[in-house]
C-alpha cells in the first residue's frame, strides 16, 4: 500500500467526507423507520418492506432504540416516537414479567425462552443511549438491565459474562462465548460513562484481557470464539453448521476488527477517568487489525472480507457480511485517530471504497447485508436488512472521539 503524503489529507478531517457520512447515516435511519410493529421492531426484507405479521425481535428492538437515540441526539426528526415505542416494548411484551430479564421475542412466542447475555448487553446499551437522550422510562430500563447483568450474567471469578440461562435462571449453559462478551464490553463502556462508574471499565478490561490478551494472542490475533465452562477453546464447535449467524465455526475476521476498535475505546476511556491503561491495549489492537486484514481481506481472489476462517486461517464461509465491513472501517478510523499513521488512512479509504461500490443499495435503500463471492447480493446467512446498528455506527464513529459513549459524544457536539 502507498502512504498518503500528509496527515492533513485524512478523510477524518475532510468536511466533504464528514458530510457524506452524515448523509449516509440519515438515509440508513430513514430506511429503518419502517421496522416498527406493535410489540417493538421487526426485521425488514431486502426491499425495506415489513410483512404485516412480522414478529418483534428483542435484539432488533434494542439496536433500534440505541440507534434512534443517537439520531435524536444529533437532531434528526421523527426518532423520539420510535425511541419511546421501543422503550415501552422492552419494558412490556419483550420483558419476562415473572422472572425478570428479556425474551428473544415478545412473550417468548418463538419458543426460545432462554436468557442470553448477548441480548441483555444490547438492552443495557439501548437503555444507556436512551437515558442520554433524556427519554422517559430509560432510567428505569437501565436500572433493570444493570440489575440483571449484576445478578445473573457477570461472573466475578471468571471476569467475564456467563452465556445463557433457562427462563427461570436455572440451567447455566456450559459454554462461554467471545461474541457475547465482546458486546458486553461495548455495553460496559457505555455504562461506565452514563452511570459514571469505574467498575464497568474494570470489568471490560478483565474481559478483554481474557478473550484477547490471553486467548487471541495465542491464535495469531484472530479471536477464538467458543469456549467451555473452564474457558478452554472448543475448536470443533459448530463445524457442522459453519455459517451460523452468531456462533459460526472457526475464526471471524470481522470480530478482530470489532475488538480492535473496542480496545482503543477502552484505553481512551480509562485514561480519561484516570485509570491505568495497559500498553497492550494499543498493541493488541494493532495486531488484531493486521491479522484481520492479512487473513480476511481479498484472500480468495475477490474483493471483500470473508465471514469465517478455519484454524489454518483458510476461508470457510466466503460470503461478505455488511457488519464486517462496517467494523473494518470503524477500526481503521480508530487506529488512525489513535496513531495518526498513514497505513490506517489507506485502509480506511479502501474499506469505504468497497462499501460504496458493493454494499450500499442505491436502488432499494440501506446496505446489502450479505454479498456472495462475486460481490452480488445473496441471503444465505442474513435474509433481508434487519440491522441498522452496525452500518449507522460506522457513519458516526469516524467523527467522534474514542472516549465516552457514542450518545454522550454526540450530545457534547451539539
Amino acid at each position: 500500500m502507498t502512504d498518503l503524503t500528509r496527515t492533513s489529507d485524512s478523510w477524518l478531517t475532510s468536511l466533504p467526507h464528514q458530510q457524506w457520512l452524515r448523509d449516509q447515516g440519515q438515509a440508513l435511519v430513514d430506511f429503518a423507520k419502517a421496522a416498527r410493529v406493535p410489540d417493538g421492531f421487526a426485521q425488514l426484507d431486502c426491499f425495506g418492506r415489513r410483512p404485516d405479521d412480522a414478529p418483534a425481535n428483542t435484539v432488533t428492538t434494542a439496536r433500534m432504540v440505541h440507534s434512534f437515540a443517537l439520531a435524536h441526539i444529533q437532531g434528526l426528526p421523527g426518532c423520539t416516537p420510535l425511541i419511546d415505542h421501543g422503550l415501552a416494548a422492552l419494558a412490556g411484551p419483550l420483558r419476562d414479567a415473572s422472572h425478570g430479564g428479556w425474551f428473544a421475542s415478545a412473550h417468548g412466542q418463538d419458543g426460545n425462552t432462554r436468557k442470553e447475555a448477548y441480548l441483555h448487553a444490547f438492552v443495557a446499551l439501548a437503555a444507556s443511549s436512551a437515558a442520554v437522550a433524556g427519554r422517559g422510562g430509560a432510567d428505569q430500563l437501565l436500572s433493570d438491565a444493570v440489575q440483571v447483568l449484576e445478578e445473573h450474567f457477570w461472573s466475578e471469578p471468571e471476569g467475564a459474562l456467563l452465556e445463557s440461562f433457562a427462563g427461570d435462571w436455572s440451567d447455566c449453559e456450559a459454554y462461554r462465548g467471545a461474541n457475547s462478551n465482546m458486546h458486553g464490553t461495548e455495553a460496559f463502556l457505555a455504562l461506565a460513562d452514563v452511570l459514571d462508574q469505574d467498575l464497568w471499565l474494570n470489568r471490560a478490561l478483565r474481559i478483554a484481557e481474557r478473550v484477547i490478551h490471553q486467548h487471541a494472542a495465542q491464535s495469531h490475533y484472530l479471536p477464538i470464539e467458543h469456549f467451555d465452562a473452564r474457558w478452554q477453546p472448543l475448536p470443533d464447535y459448530n463445524q457442522d453448521n459453519p455459517a451460523d449467524g452468531f456462533r459460526p465455526f472457526g475464526k471471524t475476521p470481522g470480530h478482530a476488527f470489532e475488538w480492535a476498535r473496542l480496545l482503543l475505546h477502552l484505553e481512551a476511556a480509562r485514561k480519561q477517568r484516570g485509570l491505568p491503561a495497559p500498553e497492550w491495549l494499543l498493541e493488541d489492537a494493532r495486531q488484531l487489525f493486521r491479522s484481520a486484514c492479512q487473513h480476511g481481506w481479498n484472500v480468495d481472489g475477490n474483493s471483500g472480507i470473508v465471514y469465517t476462517l478455519d484454524w489454518n486461517n483458510q476461508p470457510v464461509v466466503r460470503e461478505r457480511l455488511h457488519w464486517t465491513l462496517a467494523e473494518a472501517s470503524a477500526a481503521a478510523a480508530a487506529l488512525l485517530q489513535r496513531t495518526e499513521e498513514h497505513e490506517y488512512e489507506v485502509w480506511y479509504q479502501q474499506f469505504w471504497d468497497y462499501i460504496d461500490l458493493y454494499m450500499i443499495d442505491r436502488q432499494h435503500g440501506s446496505w446489502h447485508h450479505e454479498l456472495g463471492v462475486d460481490n452480488q447480493p445473496t441471503q444465505k446467512i442474513w435474509p433481508g436488512k434487519p440491522d441498522l446498528y452496525h452500518a449507522y455506527q460506522a457513519t458516526l464513529l469516524p467523527r467522534l472521539p474514542l472516549a465516552i459513549s457514542l450518545a454522550s459524544a454526540l450530545k457534547l457536539r451539539r
